[in-house]
């Protein structure tokens, strides 16, 4: 693992990078992302509605296929609603 995979690790996506506790907090929920160019992020839906906890996340990120502006596609795992797997990238 290259130390910037080492500074994703445990964090959660949208954190700052600067910020000096970049992990989750206590009283929210979060899901793993896996797979794609946010792997290993958390993602807190804390308030999401079920039905948009359903649907899964198109996230922004530079280090996707179309880059700045781009988005990674997330979707929940089947049986394992803490994991979101990566399915592609959008523009």
């Amino acid at each position: 693992m290259d130390r910037d995979e080492e500074l994703l690790r445990g964090r959660v996506y949208g954190t700052d990078h600067d910020d000096p506790d970049p992990g989750p907090r206590p009283g929210r929920t979060y899901v793993e992302l896996v797979g794609g160019p946010l792997d290993g992020l958390l993602l807190d839906i804390t308030g999401w509605s079920a039905d948009a906890v359903r649907t899964g996340a198109a996230l922004r990120t530079e280090l996707g296929q179309f880059g700045a502006g781009g988005r990674a596609l997330y979707d929940p795992r089947p049986g394992r609603r803490n994991r979101w797997d990566w399915s592609g990238d959008a523009p």
